[in-house]
């Protein structure tokens, strides 16, 4: 077999319809278009307008707020740990789980979650990890480093003067 010897299987690739191409083409005059009126010209905006009341996707309230900064993070359990210990890894960490094939991407960061059995006694460095996988890790022997930095305590009410005079002096 040769390079020039490939090709699609039948059907596979499908022209564009040329519209608009003279009466002979069946496409021609209209275009596929209709009959006059505002569709059958170039730049309609007309979807959801309703004749010039108010559309129904704006008269109905609104709710909820989605932010843009938010992090998705890639999610693994403990199963998955156990499946890149068993490959012969100590060391854990997510560029390693993603060459070995065991997390598609790490997206913003790794957040190992505590579901599933962990027997062997490994090290894991991810961006996150909950409270029960942790001490799963723990309880295997091993050890788990967060790279993640930890949220800040926000101060009110009478904590916040006590920060304050505490700064002044």
């Amino acid at each position: 077999m040769r390079l020039t010897d490939l090709a699609d299987n039948p059907g596979a690739r499908k022209e564009r319809k040329r519209v608009g191409r003279g009466i002979g083409s069946g496409r021609g005059k209209t275009g596929g278009r209709g009959v006059k009126g505002q569709k059958s010209r170039s730049g309609v905006a007309i979807n959801g307008f309703e004749g010039g009341q108010m559309p129904l996707h704006m008269r109905l309230p609104k709710r909820g707020f989605n932010a843009p900064n938010t992090k998705t993070f890639a999610e693994i359990n403990l199963a998955t740990l156990q499946a890149a210990a068993d490959a012969g890894h100590a060391t854990i960490t997510e560029d390693a789980l993603v060459e070995a094939g065991l997390v598609k991407n790490k997206r913003d960061g790794l957040r190992l979650l505590g579901s599933g059995e962990l027997s062997a006694k490994v090290d894991v460095t991810v961006t996150y990890a909950t409270k029960s996988a942790r001490e799963a890790v723990e309880k295997a022997g091993g050890k788990v480093t967060m790279t993640r930095p930890e949220k800040t305590k926000r101060l009110r009410g009478k904590e916040r003067e006590e920060a304050k005079k505490a700064g002044k002096k």
